[in-house]
């Protein structure tokens, strides 16, 4: 089953009004906090914004790549204790995928909004921005958002021919398969 859904999924930037069921949203939640960790130090936090008013406001976090937020039903915001540990991005990114795979299995859709190392405008990052609009402590970091909701797109998952097999090496880098 892990296989088929990493070959039907892809990131959704179109969502129905259809509202997502706390059940579901516990669902996701859940994924989220099964995501491994290193040394198990569980250094991400989320924010789960499902208010209109507040996602159209993340929308606007950055110029580009984040608009469609405001047309989905529910944010996760995935942010990390810096003081907590010192791979807290990778800890995010693990569970910002976990996320991803959850909400493709419940028949949602969702889509990867970066925020760590981008820039609102030029005198103030997307991150400063967000972490001003939702209260977020010093010591925390933005990684990302992740919107969610039903599709109201179809897409058809990346065919075996398509992937990048010219990026995988045996034993050496630039080393073929034998």
């Amino acid at each position: 089953m892990f296989l088929k859904q990493i070959q039907t999924r892809r990131s959704i930037r179109k969502f129905s009004n259809q509202p997502i069921e706390k059940e579901t949203i516990d669902r996701l939640i859940e994924a989220a906090l099964r995501a491994p960790s290193s040394r198990d130090f569980r250094p991400w936090r989320f924010i789960v914004v499902d208010q209109s008013n507040l996602l159209a406001k993340l929308a606007d976090a950055k110029p580009h790549g984040a608009s469609f937020l405001k047309n989905a039903p529910l944010g996760i915001v995935v942010c990390g204790d810096t003081d907590a540990s010192d791979v807290w991005v990778e800890d995010c990114a693990i569970a910002s995928t976990f996320i991803h795979l959850a909400a493709h299995d419940l028949g949602l859709g969702s889509c990867w909004i970066q925020i760590r190392k981008r820039d609102r405008s030029p005198d103030k990052t997307a991150e400063a921005y967000i972490k001003d609009l939702l209260d977020i402590p010093d010591h925390t970091a933005v990684e990302s958002i992740i919107a969610v909701g039903y599709p109201d797109e179809t897409k058809s998952g990346h065919s075996k021919d398509s992937l990048a097999y010219d990026k995988v090496f045996f034993n050496h880098f630039g080393k073929a398969r034998p």
